[in-house]
């Protein structure tokens, strides 16, 4: 793929149609730019992990954390649960 933008006084470009559809970028998105020697990358800011759909699915009904975590296990075990 090559697009071009022109750069306006302020500073701002357009990112073409087909670059946002690329990245995966909508309105209010941002973007980061690295420098890689003489050539320049840009690349979407993930607002937040690939993962995070998916926390909590796989323990309905306890507490998220690492201190709930422990308590489980103490349970799980059959020892007396640790402070909160």
């Amino acid at each position: 793929m090559r697009d071009q933008a022109k750069i306006t006084s302020k500073g701002q470009i357009t990112v073409p149609r087909r670059v946002r559809h690329a990245l995966g970028v909508k309105p209010g998105d941002s973007l980061v730019f690295e420098q890689d020697g003489a050539e320049v990358r840009v690349r979407p800011v993930k607002k937040k992990s690939a993962f995070a759909k998916y926390r909590g699915i796989g323990n309905p009904g306890m507490a998220s954390g690492r201190g709930a975590v422990l308590r489980k296990i103490d349970e799980l075990r059959g020892r007396e649960a640790r402070p909160k």
